[in-house]
């Protein structure tokens, strides 16, 4: 019989975004995919509207055909404290005289949350003060690649390949919407595709074959992002995906699929409401029907484009590929893709539970290298700002 610690993971699905629902479909999987043999799994739901609740009740996905999680026995309220004495979740914080909290120590937080306040940061920034161990890309990591604008401005510094684009601001559009069409006529001809900056689930992208879709098509985006990206369609392309898992200097890419979809691009209709897993396994071709040079080229670039944006754990990274040319374009680095991409890993003999183990062993192996940093570091500043008053403080530096 094993004598190793049962692990306690918390699997928080989701969120305040526009992708909530998927994630909340994410985090099913996830706790499905965990051998109940060895591990606790503690579900943590954060709603629509940002409360958070933790409770068995949330482990079934019939418990969310609405949104009133709390009516479910055992829900509990729940936040993740910051501090580092608590290393885990506060369950009722705000118990009252005849009631009391409690501490529910987390060993590894697994988040399943998709978007914004989830793949943008914001949580990471959390289990950080927490000191927590946590599945997938780091503070900075996440920010970057959740941001399309900024993850091309990285990946052109790397040399990876991406379209051409054009951006404005939600202030500049509504101010100047005529300007802003006549410089983006001028630079590109239609069709464009229009983009929110940080949203991801195909939400609020929209194809302008027209000037009249153009304009509508920035006004939807609008809605979703004070930032709208702009970028000229891919003519006669595919899609091809690859996903990269790994850590530090051992990286690995799994075999690529082509998604096959019914209009111009893959609406989120197509990418989550046509199947139980992302989209239906008839709805795919796995490995993609392309060269083997063309796929070994494709792996190297998701290697090399998920280190650039310092990634770690696991991503889906999309392109839109010409395989008559041989030409290729990095279009999306999705850092909690969805159903975490199990079933091109698959592929590869990787089961979903190899995959979730591997991430809480590659989250634990990121916590041990963060702390061989130095946090503590003392002065004698305190006492001679004392001393001296602040002013003089300041001078010394």
């Amino acid at each position: 019989m094993s004598s190793r610690r049962r692990t306690t993971i918390a699997v928080i699905f989701g969120g305040r975004s526009v992708e909530h629902d998927v994630s909340i479909v994410t985090g099913h999987q996830i706790m499905k995919a965990f051998p109940s043999e060895n591990d606790d799994i503690v579900p943590v739901y954060i709603s629509r509207d940002g409360r958070w609740f933790t409770g068995e009740a949330l482990s079934d996905l019939d418990n969310f055909r609405d949104d009133d999680i709390q009516r479910h026995d055992g829900v509990r309220s729940c936040l993740l404290s910051p501090d580092t004495r608590h290393h885990g979740l506060i369950v009722d914080p705000l118990a009252g005289r005849f009631s009391k909290s409690e501490v529910r120590r987390i060993d590894v937080a697994f988040p399943a949350l998709h978007g914004s306040h989830g793949e943008d940061g914001s949580i990471q920034g959390l289990f950080e003060l927490a000191d927590i161990p946590y599945v997938g890309y780091a503070t900075l990591g996440s920010a970057l690649a959740n941001d399309k604008i900024m993850t091309k401005a990285v990946l052109r510094q790397a040399g990876i390949p991406v379209l051409d684009d054009s951006w404005c601001t939600r202030d500049t559009w509504f101010d100047r919407p005529d300007a802003v069409i006549e410089e983006l006529l001028a630079r590109f001809e239609l069709p464009l595709y229009v983009k929110p900056a940080t949203l991801g689930s195909s939400i609020g992208i929209g194809r302008a074959d027209t000037e009249a879709l153009l304009r509508a098509s920035i006004d939807i985006a609008a809605n979703f992002d004070r930032r709208i990206l702009i970028e000229p369609a891919v003519t006669k392309g595919i899609e091809i995906n690859c996903s990269v898992m790994g850590l530090g200097d051992q990286y690995e890419a799994s075999p690529l699929e082509q998604p096959v979809s019914w209009d111009e691009f893959l609406s989120y209709e197509d990418k989550y409401l046509r199947g139980s897993e992302g989209m239906k396994s008839a709805e795919r071709q796995v490995p993609a029907p392309i060269s083997a040079a063309l796929t070994r080229r494709i792996q190297e670039t998701s290697i090399a484009a998920f280190k650039a944006v310092d990634g770690r754990g696991i991503a889906r990274i999309d392109y839109l590929v010409r395989p008559d040319q041989n030409e290729l374009f990095l279009n999306e680095i999705n850092t909690m893709p969805g159903s975490l991409a199990f079933y091109l890993w698959r592929e590869d003999g990787v089961t979903s539970t190899d995959l979730v183990q591997k991430l809480v062993q590659l989250a634990r192996a990121a916590h041990a290298e963060k702390r061989r940093n130095t946090y503590d570091y003392k002065t004698n500043l305190v006492e001679i700002a004392s001393q001296q008053g602040l002013k003089g403080a300041k001078g010394a530096k």
